[in-house]
């Protein structure tokens, strides 16, 4: 029997990418889901992905505080609690800080960081109940600074910030707080990235030959939710970033700089 067997299991953006295949990982582990999206059709054609599975779909935007509130209103009339919370919804950019609007570092730091607010702020009661689990899929960039994703590194840096606090606050109450931080994952995410006018980039500019795939990624956060880590970072070179970063900040200025940059311009 699993750990989330029967479980109340709500994920955020899971119509897409990590979303979709921890979906698809808690759906086979017995759990009960609960996912949410923009896009009603690419919700629907996952749900009929699992004819007689327990999973609940609905349309909502993260970044929409009362869309946050019915969506959790809505599982819990169809499941009757929640016991896990995914925040997964994201969205990222890709413009330098000198040329990007205030709509794009707007709608950035309102699907990833607000989303995540309001989110767990209309589930925790519930899962306060169960001594359930709230997770935030951060990043790496939530560690370091990345240039040309100042908006997605700002976003991350204050979902950890927020997460640590609320963990800190319940660390005694039963109820886990976690973060897990993905390296470069084979993702939607970067397709959907933001311009420097707020519209999606389209095709990305990474090499996801070499990229942990998105089901990979899912595995290693439920083992970590089982085990109720305290954060996951994951990936050789996130790893190595985490570190480099903390112990020698000047030489990963440095490294992120010419991993981003090649004769001064931006290519990744």
């Amino acid at each position: 029997m699993s750990f989330a067997e029967g479980k109340v299991v709500v994920i955020t953006g899971g119509s897409d990418g990590i979303g979709k295949a921890l979906v698809e990982t808690f759906l086979l582990s017995g759990a009960h889901v609960a996912t949410c999206g923009r896009n009603y059709d690419k919700l629907y054609a996952l749900q009929k992905q699992f004819p007689g599975k327990k999973l609940f779909i609905h349309t909502a935007d993260v970044s929409k505080e009362q869309e946050c509130a019915l969506f959790m209103e809505k599982v819990v009339q169809a499941y009757g609690t929640i016991h896990m919370l995914i925040n997964n919804a994201g969205i990222s950019m890709r413009s330098l800080v000198q040329e990007v609007s205030i709509e794009t570092l707007k709608q950035v730091m309102d699907i990833n960081f607000w989303g995540t607010v309001f989110c767990t702020k209309y589930a925790l009661p519930y899962i306060q109940k169960n001594n359930g689990i709230v997770v935030g899929v951060s990043s790496i960039a939530g560690y370091r600074g990345l240039p040309g994703r100042s908006a997605y590194s700002a976003s991350k840096f204050a979902v950890n910030g927020w997460l640590e606090a609320l963990r800190t606050e319940l660390l005694e109450s039963g109820t886990h707080v976690m973060w897990v931080c993905p390296g470069f994952t084979t993702s939607n995410i970067r397709n959907a990235a933001l311009d420097k006018d707020a519209r999606p980039q389209g095709e990305g500019k990474m090499d996801e030959g070499s990229m942990m795939s998105a089901e990979e990624c899912a595995e290693h956060i439920y083992k970590a939710m089982e085990k109720r880590k305290r954060t996951l970072v994951l990936t050789f070179t996130g790893k190595r970033t985490v570190f480099l970063n903390k112990f020698f900040p000047g030489l990963a200025d440095k490294l992120v700089r010419n991993f981003f940059f090649k004769n001064g311009e931006l290519v990744k």
